[in-house]
């Protein structure tokens, strides 16, 4: 199916904010730059899971924005690394522990690349989004926080970006200030102008929301937060999948995302941060490998990135990671953004017009997510009723529940899009909810 020459509006605000990142190899990069059309159909097939039936009917997985589904290729490397490399990493002065240390700095070279980081040692690898601010939060903000000072978040963040914050000010005695979003689901850049003060010691905010789709205005923001030297961390959980992030060319702090939503395995993400900042700050945790020498009267620790990888990692998780970036970077992010924007305004226009379906979250600048209420039906209803025709959409608050209370719902229904989705998995959501209308409504 060919693709857009360039990406769409929607996304382009979000791409803006960002310029290409250098690819992993000269071949995906050559890949990424040339390829003017994809065969989605066939890269459909490369996810094994998507080709099963769930209650006797074709499975349509629309829960992207929860967790992605894994390639063959992901699969396959996790699989060889246990069959053939299984050892510990960077203790090891043997075949097979070379071979596994080889494989798990390759990933954070293939990251540093996929994001465009000045310096590898800017990488650390954690378990995932939600660790990765927990750090920024224990590691960077605490030991830096007084009374009277301020975090500013917006309205619109997952639970990992409100409640470490809450912790941090909670041992600290700083405040929480929140940004307010407008019935579209857009932050309100008047009043993020009028929040940054001289007591706003971090501004922590979401890339793209989990539970929208909104794609902030990230650029703009961390350049009013650097004029008065405040620092930025971005929740780009949402973000990688979707778009191309440059973080030199954001200029943020700290950006922090996930493994498990980028085509690869749970458990294992990424801490960017500038090295100027992380040099400075202490280890989160202590243990093996974080260490340079141990006495019992004192420890020296490791340098970058390693202060910060306490214990032995998630290797096979890591060599998997590795693998999703590959098979990202060689479709190209550009033609990922392209392909889901068409199948974003597909949704949009099959969603809209159905009885009662009201979509929450309406940005003029929004990536590949819809969710919406139902005036005959409880989100719960609609996402089981879905599941009995092989439809998987979330149901729920999305771990996002002030944003449920500021449009006064108690829950959404979300259907989160990915490349290797198609416009037939979109006509059966369509489908499904007309069912739900008839069961519950009688329409």
């Amino acid at each position: 199916m060919p693709l857009a020459p360039s990406v769409p509006h929607t996304l382009a605000a979000g791409a803006s904010h960002t310029s290409s990142a250098p690819s992993a190899s000269s071949s995906t990069e050559k890949s990424a730059q040339t390829v003017s059309s994809v065969d989605w159909d066939t890269l459909r097939h490369n996810f094994p899971i998507l080709c099963q039936q769930i209650h006797g009917q074709p499975l349509a997985y629309l829960d992207n924005a929860a967790s992605s589904q894994k390639p063959n290729a992901v699969i396959e490397s996790i699989d060889h690394y246990y069959r053939h490399d299984n050892a510990n990493v960077h203790r090891g002065i043997y075949t097979l522990s070379e071979r596994a240390t080889q494989a798990y700095e390759a990933t954070r070279d293939k990251v540093q690349a996929f994001i465009n980081a000045a310096q590898r040692e800017e990488i650390i690898f954690v378990r995932g989004t939600t660790e990765a601010i927990n750090l920024v939060a224990q590691s960077f903000a605490r030991p830096r926080l007084k009374p009277g000072d301020e975090i500013l978040i917006s309205a619109m963040e997952h639970h990992s970006n409100i409640v470490p914050w809450q912790m941090v000010c909670e041992q600290t005695g700083a405040q929480l200030r929140v940004v307010p979003i407008n019935d579209n689901a857009e932050i309100v850049l008047a009043d993020y102008r009028q929040l940054l003060n001289k007591n706003t010691r971090l501004v922590a905010v979401t890339h793209i929301s989990n539970a929208l789709g909104s794609i902030n205005p990230v650029q703009e923001m961390i350049a009013l937060a650097h004029q008065q030297g405040i620092p930025v961390l971005l929740d780009g959980a949402q973000a990688a999948p979707h778009l191309v992030v440059d973080v030199q060319a954001l200029d943020c702090d700290f950006y922090a995302f996930s493994s498990h939503k980028i085509y690869g395995p749970t458990g294992i993400g990424v801490l960017y941060g500038k090295r100027s900042w992380l040099d400075a700050m202490p280890p989160y945790q202590g243990g093996g490998d974080m260490i340079s020498s141990v006495s019992f009267e004192k420890t020296q620790y490791n340098v970058l990135p390693y202060k910060f990888e306490a214990g032995t990692p998630h290797i096979a998780g890591v060599v998997g990671f590795g693998t999703a970036l590959d098979y990202v970077s060689d479709i190209g992010l550009d033609n990922i953004a392209a392909r889901e924007q068409q199948l974003l305004n597909y949704a949009t226009q099959a969603l809209s017009p159905l009885e009662g379906l009201r979509i929450i979250g309406t940005a003029q600048h929004k990536a590949s997510i819809i969710s919406f209420v139902l005036e005959a039906a409880h989100p719960h209803d609609i996402s089981t009723i879905l599941d009995q025709q092989g439809v998987a959409i979330r149901a729920g608050h999305h771990c996002a529940m002030p944003v449920m209370e500021r449009f006064k719902v108690p829950a959404t229904a979300r259907a989160s899009l990915a490349f290797y989705n198609n416009e037939e998995d979109i006509d059966r959501l369509a489908e499904g909810i007309k069912e739900v209308n008839r069961i519950f409504a009688g329409v």
